[in-house]
């Protein structure tokens, strides 16, 4: 069944969320946890993942050891620097696990939920999910993510994004299986419900421009106040909106990989500084506490 476009959405009329803390605007973090699940030879793919910090110079079927390495920096030295920024700012954050990367690395999943974040379904490899061509096959992998990442850190996770595009059948699914929310959505900037007749699925909207992927386009953010700079823009027009009575949500994405490296951490710390100092005017949660408080005030 094909999926409908909805262009409307709440149009004028958006819930008028109050979020836990009194503030109009909810900010999520969000930390991408997919360094060992992308395209690699190493893996039995026939080709390596182009998409990096320069792209692979290596032909189908010869291992390029020079991405695997962009990569593997991620889980070796990206993780531990956000996880002490993180705890440094008693900031909590959401993690989206591959099931690949937790199978190959369970110890280092468990840490990030120790450290008090909350760990979500990102698909068992780093691949978009409109490839599935089989609903069953697709329907194995979201289980065999939920429980890889539950057997590595105790904690179902409740919620799910893939890269990329969904399936058409792909919210059915998530339904199904009984997760809470899917963020696959960068239509809105309040979550909603998403109604089939499988029942009804909450949506978290993620956005793709305050996101540190930006820094792999070649024209996006070059240098860490460009990404720092730009989220605040976007924080400071959404904090314009909630005086004038509109409430918001906002999502912040981070790689491993990415501003895990030294230079652009610089970003990471600035951003959490202005969350800092905005305390009181926004609310900085996990997706699954924003999905709890939205499923208790919008029906």
């Amino acid at each position: 069944m094909p999926i409908e476009r909805d262009l409307r959405g709440y149009g004028r009329e958006r819930p008028d969320i109050i979020w836990p803390n009194g503030a109009r605007v909810a900010v999520s973090l969000v930390v991408n946890f997919e360094e060992g699940a992308e395209l690699a030879v190493e893996q039995g793919d026939a080709e390596t993942e182009r998409y990096g910090e320069v792209a692979s110079t290596s032909p189908p079927g010869v291992r390029d050891l020079v991405q695997e390495q962009v990569f593997d920096y991620g889980m070796r030295v990206g993780l531990w620097r956000f996880l002490d920024a993180f705890a440094d700012a008693k900031v909590r954050t959401t993690f989206m696990m591959c099931g690949r990367a937790v199978e190959r690395v369970p110890d280092l999943a468990r840490a990030v939920v120790e450290a008090g974040h909350e760990p979500a379904v990102h698909g068992w490899r780093w691949l978009p999910h409109a490839l599935y061509s089989d609903r069953g096959a697709e329907r194995r992998d979201i289980e065999r993510t939920r429980d890889v990442i539950a057997r590595a850190t105790g904690v179902k996770p409740v919620g799910f994004m893939t890269r990329g595009s969904q399936s058409p059948w792909t919210r059915d699914l998530l339904t199904e299986l009984g997760f809470v929310y899917d963020s696959n959505a960068l239509d809105d900037d309040l979550p909603y419900w998403s109604r089939s007749p499988q029942g009804s699925l909450l949506i978290l909207p993620y956005g793709f421009d305050t996101n540190d992927m930006k820094f792999f386009h070649p024209n996006g953010f070059v240098r860490p106040e460009d990404f720092s700079s730009y989220v605040g823009a976007a924080i400071a027009t959404l904090i314009e909106e909630a005086e004038r009575g509109r409430s918001s949500m906002l999502s912040i994405g981070f790689h491993l990989r990415i501003c895990g490296r030294p230079a652009r951490f610089g970003a990471v710390r600035a951003i959490i500084a202005e969350l800092a100092r905005l305390e009181g005017r926004i609310w900085v949660a996990t997706r699954a506490d924003i999905a709890a408080h939205v499923r208790e005030v919008v029906s």
